[in-house]
């Protein structure tokens, strides 16, 4: 498992979601409104529909999510915002790709250089890490909860990259353009996934432990917690024990 997918599991079954600490409805408001710029129909927009999931996956309020879609294709006055890709190293050279949403690029570079540079590590130029990066469909499934072979069936009816099985979980990566249909199978199965996105899939993987895992898992933490931040991406690889107690300890 990738390092953010690994982290993004383990926080989520720890509740330590950004809907704790109000700050995911407007992180996806934003999402919902970059998108809305392409079309305010679902139906034709794939990007705004993945949005619209995502809010409704979090509870969010319709009417929210409508005049989301309004300030994105200009109905309701509103913040512009644009798309903005850093690219650096956190550390043990661990490669890392954070996307953000933002209305003023000065004041969001200034504070992501800040939290890598206290991370231990630093802002990269463009290009330096997304190669590294590959973008995926991942679904990832607690092995306790669901019917293993159940998930394999399912697999069949799709375009599969990878599956991976462990002690603890089950995890599926498909090209993004599956990630509805499969997603659609599981849940007229009634079938639980962990986490379920598209997401960027590192190629090789960083092996942290001790301070520098500390580190790592401090610095994604801070990195998500910025307002402007969407997503971030990793490619540590830090044991699952050890990211569930340094989770911990920062709850």
């Amino acid at each position: 498992m990738s390092g953010h997918s690994k982290w993004s599991t383990i926080k989520r079954k720890k509740g330590k979601a950004d809907a704790e600490r109000g700050k995911l409805f407007g992180k996806i408001i934003r999402l919902i409104s970059v998108a809305a710029r392409n079309g305010g129909d679902p139906e034709t927009n794939a990007e705004l529909r993945n949005a619209i999931l995502l809010a409704r996956e979090n509870n969010m309020p319709s009417e929210n999510i409508e005049r989301a879609i309004k300030k994105g294709t200009g109905e309701m006055e509103g913040v512009s915002y644009e798309e903005v890709i850093y690219e650096g190293y956190g550390p043990g050279g661990v490669a890392v790709l954070v996307k953000a949403l933002t209305d003023n690029r000065n004041r969001t570079v200034s504070e992501i250089r800040r939290i890598f540079t206290r991370g231990g590590g630093n802002l990269g130029s463009t290009g330096c890490v997304a190669w590294i990066f590959s973008q995926k469909a991942y679904f990832s499934f607690d092995r306790e909860k669901v019917n293993q072979d159940q998930i394999l069936d399912l697999a069949l009816e799709v375009e599969v990259d990878d599956i991976e099985i462990d002690e603890k979980n089950v995890e599926v990566t498909m090209p993004p353009a599956e990630f509805e249909k499969f997603k659609k199978l599981l849940d007229e199965k009634q079938i639980k996934y962990s986490l379920a996105e598209i997401t960027m899939i590192p190629q090789t993987t960083v092996e942290l432990e001790g301070h520098q895992a500390e580190q790592m898992l401090k610095m994604m933490e801070q990195l998500e917690d910025q307002d402007d931040v969407q997503n971030v991406y990793a490619n540590f690889n830090i044991d699952d024990q050890v990211i569930e107690e340094l989770t911990t300890g920062q709850e």
